[in-house]
């Protein structure tokens, strides 16, 4: 699935009946109804039943296609297209000798079953990855004994009539009609790609969100303030809502319908189409010439015959077979490193990333914050603020994150919340970077206003303090002193928020955002979450291969600086939200071409830096866990999360570590230039070796009084070359290729082509000179020795140059090939030698060969190898690169 979907696609579906418009404005006693539910949820038994008549909460695309279809798939490959052409012209030409086509057809079941088997097992290996990776809502649900109680349950086990409860970092699991909301602000990225949160409401609020009704009148389901629509997600506040439909039958089930069959082409896939294209050209050139030739020589179904087997002398029918082993391999090698890849080509992006972007708590600290400090206003031991500070974090109902925990580790201030009750709250979000609950205390129910938040929005919003028992009004000049205060604390690594309290006479209208004003300042908290022993490591890992961090934080400035500090990051230029907000491009091109440091950074402005990087030619990774780091995870080419994320954190990614370590994402970095490598390996060493082989044959034709090699045994020496080249995803690439980003350069496989190809060409035509000159085989009576001789000398050529391309060093001396290539190719070398010997070779039309000729071919062959060194060294001295 795209990270998000079209205008033209939203548009289309928004025209699709979408069963939660239906019952957006409906009052909720007739909904709750007409679903056959209630507030109380659903039990056992209406949950199976409605599973058994809806089917799991899911959309179509997410399941791996049917085996069926995914063969199919492999048959449109249009390599296997042109073999099956070539078979069906032998068997019209030939029907009385059906070993081409038989041949052909060994070829074909070769590539097609073992490119079915790898997608196949890849698919079904993605799923069990991805099911590492569970997303779950919470629901009221009635247990056995009749009583109502919150669980989580799985996403895909939800039902219509099943009641929801959302909170901020919630993924919207189903099509939803709000019941009840508070501060409820929906991102409909996703759908609408669309950046700025909507407010949603329940009905009987609903006039008062901007839009109210119009969305209805308009015929949007989208701009619907009552309904909240799978796979959005929740930036702020709570709500209560019920679902009304499920997987297929739900919005973004229709966009997925209407998406079937289109799949968004990344560079990779591109890149690799690209290649397939410029071989399909070369054939359409190549082959009507050496059709034209032997029409003039040998007749017109015999030319056609020859040409066709050329033709197959270009095809790489093993390509996608090469590409789809190399991706789940590394998909699973990468897995054993506690990295799930959801995505299966993403891990291009990952082995190109040559700048991570990352947040600092967790990745470079150790996620695991501790209350170190609670002060007065002077800077002193306080108990009010860590009371207070409590009891915001314990009725607080929205997510509850790190320093939250680290409150409410002190149980032994337990006691105290059997005092109040929570009356309203106030949810968190992150333009105003605080939260509030109101509770009533004693006897006579008075409110208490309780905030909790970053010091420069808190002091703002407070207009007096409280010093010992006095209530004192708090002067500008005050509040830079506070401020100061806590820069010595930031300084120091410690976090520091700022509590706040208000009271008010009970009355019954709902609280919001205006209520936050005139507060009293009562003290601080300050929060330790020191770097792991293992981020300076991990880093200057990454910068040894190529890849720059940047840190991108919402955290204070003066704290995130000490921390990259202490784990090796240059902070000379650090930047601030603010610094970045006025910026326009290219302005902020600049600026984050020199900085390394961004703090105090909204969601938005996250993105943006990552655009920007992006703008300027870099492959960006994201690393996030927030509800803040969504827009940036989806902006980057790749986004990483951890499985312990929000829901819309992990949703966004491309792949997810099991573990937030930059060790494991710096191991991950490298498997994906392995798995990148041996697929450029595979391109690079079949488009050079076949269209030299295709080279030596049109000369070869145009001189010789007879074919160079006949089709069957042009079609023999393909199929044991592709075999050749089955190992190929097993094999190691050199520490030098893994130290550098990779990127994919199509342009860089025709110029490859065009050095290479022909210098096994040049060793064919010392062939073909020694065959007709020394051992005779100059004239039709003795085209079977010439065939023969060439044959072994083109298999050996072209089989020896896995070992030749695969590094830019000296193969076999300072780079060696894992096990299982040197083992296959060394088993194919033995074959083809061996073929002129038996009777499979006098059935394709071949004779023993002289004793002497394998002495010239041994010398042919340590020729070819000098030669192609140097013309490597020359290339690489040229153009920069190798691989």
């Amino acid at each position: 699935m795209s990270k998000s979907f079209s205008r033209s696609t939203v548009k289309a579906a928004a025209a699709a009946h979408v069963p939660a418009a239906q019952e957006a404005f409906r009052d909720n006693d007739s909904l709750l109804l007409m679903l056959e539910t209630s507030l109380h949820g659903l039990d056992e038994e209406n949950i199976t039943e409605r599973l058994d008549r809806d089917g799991a909460n899911e959309v179509s695309h997410e399941k791996p296609p049917h085996w069926s279809v995914q063969l199919l798939r492999t048959l449109k490959n249009p390599f296997i297209v042109v073999l099956l052409i070539l078979a069906v012209v032998e068997l019209v030409t030939s029907p009385d000798d059906p070993s081409g086509p038989i041949i052909i057809g060994v070829m074909v079941a070769i590539s097609v079953v073992l490119s079915f088997t790898q997608e196949y097992r890849s698919s079904r290996a993605a799923e069990k990855l991805k099911a590492m990776v569970r997303n779950t809502a919470t629901v009221t649900r009635r247990a056995s004994d009749g009583h109502s109680e919150r669980i989580e349950v799985p996403v895909g086990e939800l039902v219509v009539g099943d009641i929801v409860h959302l909170a901020a970092g919630d993924m919207v699991p189903a099509d939803l009609r709000l019941l009840a909301a508070k501060d409820l602000f929906i991102s409909q990225a996703i759908l609408t790609g669309e950046s700025l949160p909507v407010e949603k409401a329940a009905p009987a609020q609903a006039h008062a969100v901007e839009g109210g009704a119009h969305g209805v009148q308009q015929g949007n389901p989208l701009d619907l303030p009552t309904v909240c629509y799978m796979g959005t997600n929740v930036v702020s506040g709570t709500a209560t809502a019920v679902v009304v439909a499920t997987g297929t039958r739900s919005y973004l089930g229709s966009l997925a319908h209407s998406m079937s069959g289109q799949q968004v082409q990344t560079s990779f896939d591109l890149g690799v189409r690209s290649v397939s294209w410029l071989l399909i050209r070369f054939m359409l050139v190549m082959v009507p010439v050496v059709l034209g030739i032997q029409w003039y020589k040998q007749g017109f179904l015999n030319a056609l015959t020859f040409a066709l087997s050329v033709a197959v002398g270009l095809t790489p029918e093993m390509l996608p077979l090469i590409v789809t082993a190399n991706l789940a391999k590394g998909a699973i090698a990468m897995s054993r490193r506690k990295v799930v890849v959801k995505r299966l080509n993403a891990i291009q992006n990952f082995g190109a990333m040559d700048v991570l972007c990352t947040d600092k708590t967790g990745t470079l600290t150790l996620d695991k914050i501790v209350l170190e400090r609670h002060l007065d206003l002077d800077g002193e031991d306080s108990e009010d603020a860590l009371e207070y500070g409590y009891l915001n974090s314990h009725f607080q109902t929205g997510l509850k994150n790190l320093m939250d925990k680290a409150v409410l580790s002190h149980r032994d201030l337990e006691p105290i919340v059997a005092r109040y009750r929570v009356v309203d709250e106030i949810p968190f979000d992150f333009q105003r970077r605080r939260m509030s609950v109101v509770l009533a205390q004693g006897d006579d129910g008075r409110h208490l206003l309780v905030c909790k938040g970053a010091v420069e929005e808190m002091l703002s919003i407070c207009s007096t303090e409280r010093r010992g028992d006095e209530i004192i009004p708090m002067t500008d000049a005050r509040r830079q002193e506070i401020k100061a205060m806590t820069h010595h604390l930031n300084e120091d690594g410690l976090r520091v928020l700022v509590v706040a309290i208000k009271q008010e006479e009970p009355h019954s209208r709902a609280y919001g955002v205006a209520d936050e004003a005139g507060l009293t300042a009562v003290g601080c908290l300050a929060f330790l979450d020191p770097p792991k022993d293992t981020a300076a490591t991990a880093i200057a890992a990454l910068h040894h291969h190529g890849v720059e961090v940047k840190v991108i934080t919402g955290d204070n400035e003066a704290v995130t600086r000490k921390i990259c500090r202490e784990v090796g990051l240059d902070v000379a230029h650090s930047a601030q939200g603010r610094d970045v907000e006025p910026l326009d491009d290219d302005a902020l091109d600049e600026l984050v071409r020199r900085t390394t440091v961004f703090a105090k950074m909204s969601p938005l402005q996250k993105a943006r830096v990552v655009a920007s990087l992006r703008r300027q030619g870099h492959t960006v990774g994201f690393l996030g866990d927030g509800i803040n780091d969504a827009p940036a995870l989806r902006e980057a080419d790749v986004g990483i999360s951890v499985d312990t994320a929000t829901d819309i954190a992990k949703e966004s990614a491309d792949i997810i570590l099991l573990e937030k370590n930059l060790m494991v994402l710096e191991e991950g970095v490298l498997e994906g230039r392995v798995t990148f490598g041996n697929i450029i390996k595979y391109i690079k060493m079949t488009a050079s070796s076949n269209f030299g082989n295709v080279l030596s044959m049109m000369v070869a034709s145009v001189f010789l009084p007879f074919v160079p090699l006949l089709p069957l045994q042009i079609l023999v020496l393909n199929l044991l070359y592709d075999i050749s080249q089955l190992s190929i995803p097993f094999d190691r690439m050199d520490e030098e290729y893994l130290r550098k980003p990779r990127k994919w350069d199509a342009s860089d496989i025709g110029r490859f082509m065009f050095w290479i190809g022909p210098t096994s060409s040049i060793f064919d035509m010392t062939t073909f000179a020694l065959l007709w000159y020394v051992f005779g085989a100059n004239g039709p009576a003795h085209q079977d020795l010439f065939q023969s001789g060439w044959f072994i000398e083109s298999l050996l050529t072209q089989t020896l140059v896995v070992h030749m391309i695969r590094t830019r060093r000296i193969p076999f001396l300072q780079s060696v090939a894992a096990a299982p290539v040197l083992g296959l190719t060394t088993a194919i070398i033995a074959i083809g030698m061996i073929i002129p010997f038996t009777a499979v070779g006098a059935k394709l039309g071949m004779v023993h060969l002289p004793d002497e000729y394998f002495g010239w071919l041994a010398v042919t062959v340590v020729a070819y190898c000098a030669l192609t060194q140097l013309v490597k060294v020359i290339y690489i001295r040229r153009f920069g690169r190798w691989l």
